[in-house]
């Protein structure tokens, strides 16, 4: 049966049973606030007269009504495995009809860790849990025997955990005693929206963005999925620690009006004890304010993983446009003179990459490369190499390629073209990279997929697309939409363009990028090559900008308008801000900084009289901690800012 279709008659089939009178059952009311008292949660069944029973939740931010009354729930169908072990069949219309509540557990954390890359140093970690348990079926009314009963039971668990950043919610299934699988076949988790509310719909992971109302969607919309209340709230909802489920969308409910569904790319077959991802729901005051509290998706996956992660270095890359052996090495010697710590090979240096055939173990007859000798070289000046690899060899040679890539010195594979979505692929992926990582490989996925924090537990996932970045030559309206919605997720590969002439976007804007956008593995000079640079002096901005951070600010913005970011690096700020498709003024508050301390601010801002072909004025003035900055923008322009601390000297 297709999803849409699925979805339709399931929305019919409850709208049938929740038009019977229902009342909310005391015992299962429970509530969870953040710890500091900004959201509550509010959790409750209903029975209707015939003993149906229904899950659902509310969610307000500081009073203001985020999510209201919404199911939650687990749509399974296990006839067959039932039938299999001799177990009498469910006979509920909808799984979780029948759950009874048997108690909850409530639990506190506040503490805080250090990544081993990020955007800040240290990430706090505080949050209220409340696990509420439920029962399916019969007691217990049979022995153990062979291994299992064949009670008609199961068990299922409703975790909830409010930070003050936002709150996720999760299914757990504790280990059975009758040796049941379970064939998940889609959630009834929902969100209903007050009324009037207007979403950034995206119907592929690198699609456009559209401000619609919810209703009338062709299709399903990507998550993180950002929105703009009436009561003047901004409220994203996204997906974390998705590792071995599939992957979730949202479609709108075909009965219910401004309720997101969540969509399910297909079925799940798992093994309790098993919890489900995390849905998560944030919501602000301000739009920048989402951004602020994105640690949330981190937060919500285990810990790192990796024992010892010294090898794992973040830094920006030039890939080599022109796959020969010289023009790696020249794209070698420019990384080494402008402060980039890798070059990259990309798709066609083993061959075709969307042929089965091509083998990733052997350079291509077509091409020159000495892969030993190019890692030795690029070695001598500082300067590690990454390869492309399409998940069409990546899924017949992973085993074979690590230990020879590892041989080979190299440093970071690119995924290209990797399937996602359902459980299969998801799992593969994630498996994938641990592999990479027993064989000290850093690992950036193109293309389709999302992050939900798996970098947390294994950080030689350093980045991933996802995104509609510079490949594709978006405007400065998109740009100043990202960081509210995509960059909510993780870290992203936009692969920042400059010298090409089909940009959308002034230079300065482009240079502000590499500090508005966050990426470990950060690309620079996409569709360029070393010859395009002839001396522009604003490049000393590339030069220096870093791709991992000590600290983040997020100054000011508005979703689809503009944004200003500063983030730390040792004793130096670096600051991006850009525009979308309007001229602005903006400020730049420097409280950030020592309050009356001197500095020097170094800018490289579009300046139409400088007298090169991309227009970028450098320039420098000194400043006092605390000060306001003021800039004109030009339409889809920039400015990009280096803060140091003046010299006693």
């Amino acid at each position: 049966m297709k999803a849409n279709k699925f979805y339709h008659l399931l929305g019919v089939l409850l709208c049938t049973l929740t038009i019977q009178a229902q009342s909310i059952i005391d015992e299962t009311v429970q509530k969870l606030n953040s710890p500091n008292g900004a959201y509550e949660f509010a959790f409750y069944q209903k029975q209707n007269n015939t003993g149906e029973k229904q899950m659902y939740y509310t969610l307000s931010f500081k009073g203001k009504k985020v999510v209201e009354e919404s199911e939650l729930g687990v749509l399974i169908e296990n006839q067959t495995f039932e039938s299999a072990l001799g177990i009498p069949n469910d006979s509920c219309k909808v799984w979780g009809e029948n759950l009874n509540f048997t108690g909850i557990q409530r639990n506190q954390v506040n503490d805080s860790w250090k990544p081993v890359y990020g955007e800040n140093s240290t990430i706090s970690n505080n949050y209220n849990e409340m696990t509420i348990a439920f029962r399916k079926g019969d007691l217990d009314n049979q022995k153990l025997t062979d291994g299992y009963d064949k009670n008609k039971s199961y068990f299922m668990n409703v975790v909830v955990r409010a930070y003050n950043e936002g709150v996720a919610v999760r299914y757990h299934f504790p280990e059975p005693s009758n040796g049941l699988f379970l064939h998940i076949v889609g959630e009834q988790t929902q969100f209903t929206m007050p009324e009037g509310t207007l979403a950034y719909y995206e119907p592929w992971a690198q699609g456009p963005y559209s401000l619609l109302p919810l209703k009338d969607w062709k299709g399903q919309s990507e998550r993180p999925l950002t929105m703009k209340l009436t009561n003047g709230l901004s409220v994203a909802i996204a997906e974390a620690q998705m590792i071995d489920y599939a992957r979730m969308k949202f479609s709108l409910n075909a009965t219910k009006p401004n309720t997101l569904q969540a969509s399910l790319y297909g079925s799940v077959d798992v093994i309790p004890a098993y919890s489900t991802p995390w849905r998560v729901i944030m919501a602000a005051d301000k739009d920048i304010d989402l951004i602020k509290n994105n640690t949330i998706i981190l937060n919500l996956n285990p810990e790192n993983q990796i024992k010892d992660p010294s090898w794992i270095k973040p830094g920006k890359v030039i890939r080599v446009a022109k796959l020969t052996q010289e023009d790696a090495k020249k794209c070698v010697d420019f990384a080494a003179a402008h402060g980039l710590q890798y070059i990259h090979l990309d798709a066609g240096w083993y061959g075709p990459e969307m042929k089965m055939s091509s083998d990733a173990t052997t350079v291509s007859e077509t091409k020159d490369f000495n892969m030993p000798e190019l890692t030795a070289y690029a070695a001598s000046k500082g300067i590690g190499l990454w390869v492309y690899v399409n998940q069409r060899a990546l899924i017949q040679q992973l085993d074979s390629i690590l230990p020879l890539y590892k041989k080979w010195g190299l440093k970071g594979i690119k995924f290209g073209f990797v399937q996602v979505g359902n459980q299969r692929w998801s799992t593969w992926m994630h498996e994938a990279v641990k592999k990479c990582a027993e064989y000290g490989l850093m690992v950036d996925i193109h293309d389709e997929y999302r992050p939900t924090g798996f970098s947390r537990t294994y950080p030689n996932l350093m980045t991933q697309e996802g995104i509609c970045g510079n490949e594709e030559m978006p405007d400065a309206d998109h740009n100043t939409i990202l960081p509210f919605t995509r960059f909510l997720a993780g870290p992203a590969d936009y692969t920042i363009a400059y010298y090409n002439q089909r940009i959308k976007n002034t230079h300065a804007h482009q240079l502000a990028l590499a500090a508005v956008y966050y990426s470990p593995i950060q690309f620079m000079y996409w569709y360029d090559q070393p010859s395009a640079y002839q001396g522009e002096p604003e490049i000393e901005f590339f030069d220096r900008v870093k791709a991992v951070w000590d600290e983040t600010k997020v100054l000011n913005g508005e979703i689809g308008k503009n944004i200003s970011v500063a983030r730390r690096s040792g004793n130096e700020w670096f600051v991006g801000a850009i525009t979308n498709t309007e001229a602005r003024k903006i400020t730049i508050p420097t409280d950030f900084l020592v309050k009356g301390k001197k500095y020097v601010v170094k800018s490289f801002q579009d300046d139409d009289k400088v007298a090169t072909r991309t227009k970028v004025a450098v320039s420098e003035q000194k400043i006092k901690g605390g000060e306001v900055l003021n800039f004109n923008l030009k339409a889809s322009g920039g400015v990009a800012l280096i803060i140091s601390e003046v010299s006693k000297k």
